[in-house]
């Protein structure tokens, strides 16, 4: 009995490595850092991860299938652009228009955008960093040649009710990140739909000799992830209140570096949305404890390299054993 029980530790702690490093992160914050253990600066957390929260759910899908999309963030800019063009047509408009344009501008904007990475990876056979590294740049350069550079301004106050405003003591923004990452657990955990995005993650070949239709499930997650982009860019511009061409710069290494912290494999197969949530108050709690303790943004850079390297060599290593 006393000899299996180090290894029941010793199980227990690599299965739960992030979780561990989360609690003992959340620790040293409250020991160490000036303004940390307070509910306003636990709210400011929240709302900090909610737009990363958007775009590495859609991540987590696309990483699962042993994909990557480095658009995501130029996917947010344009239809944050295009976001704020349609509701600035509407100077009168209500919170009930400005939640339409914010998901009708999402699903068409993200659909499309996704739908073509979807094509050139799944039909085309054309590496994913490279389909979707020609998106990003194709994308945010038509935000820039759509706004001529020069942000959209002008909107109407309502516009700002999802990025801005709260419900009681939660922000609406909070509250559309809990509803997209419980869903996201959902379609992961309890569907067919989930687990044939991991079993083709896992095994290609062996999934398309188990019936699986393996290029529409590469398809569907790029829409997936496209859409989520496009509603996260969205929300941006409604808290920004103004649609810009560099909005959301560097956004997919915030994603990847969430998914990939996390512990959600980046060939594939393991992981998913638990993982990318422990990801992401990781890399929360690290820019806000950097934020309270005066430290320079260009350091939280470095840090978000730092912690992109280190969950890729965990992932190397584990998936050696």
């Amino acid at each position: 009995m006393n000899k299996q029980k180090p290894n029941k530790y010793l199980t227990f702690a690599k299965d739960n490595t992030m979780l561990i490093f989360l609690i003992l992160l959340f620790a040293l914050c409250l020991m160490f850092v000036p303004r940390f253990a307070t509910i306003g600066n636990f709210k400011n957390v929240l709302i900090q991860i909610a737009i990363n929260a958007l775009i590495a759910t859609g991540m987590t899908f696309v990483i699962l299938s042993d994909g990557i999309d480095l658009s995501v963030g130029s996917v947010a800019a344009l239809a944050g652009i295009a976001a704020a063009a349609c509701i600035k047509l509407f100077p009168d408009a209500g919170i009930g228009l400005s939640l339409c344009v914010i998901m009708a501008t999402s699903v068409v904007v993200g659909g499309i955008c996704g739908s073509i990475n979807g094509l050139f990876v799944s039909v085309l056979n054309v590496p994913p960093f490279i389909a979707t590294l020609a998106m990003m740049n194709a994308a945010r350069g038509l935000g820039y040649v759509f706004t001529d550079a020069k942000p959209i301004f002008g909107l109407p106050a309502s516009f700002g009710w999802v990025g801005l405003r709260s419900v009681g003591p939660v922000p609406v923004s909070v509250i559309l990140m809990f509803l997209v990452i419980g869903t996201a657990i959902f379609i992961l955990g309890r569907t067919c739909y989930g687990r044939y995005i991991y079993a083709v993650g896992s095994n290609t070949e062996v999934a398309k000799l188990s019936g699986i239709q393996v290029r529409k499930i590469k398809m569907s997650v790029y829409i997936i992830c496209g859409i989520l982009a496009a509603l996260a860019g969205a929300v941006l511009a409604s808290k920004l209140q103004n649609g810009q061409a560099t909005a959301a710069a560097g956004y997919e290494l915030n994603a990847i570096a969430a998914v990939a912290m996390g512990g959600t494999s980046m060939s594939g197969g393991r992981g998913g949305m638990v993982q990318t949530i422990f990801g992401l108050f990781v890399i929360g709690i690290i820019n806000n404890a950097l934020s309270l303790l005066g430290i320079s943004s260009y350091w939280q850079t470095i840090a978000m390299g730092v912690i992109i390297l280190i969950a890729v060599v965990i992932d190397r290593l584990q998936s050696n054993e």
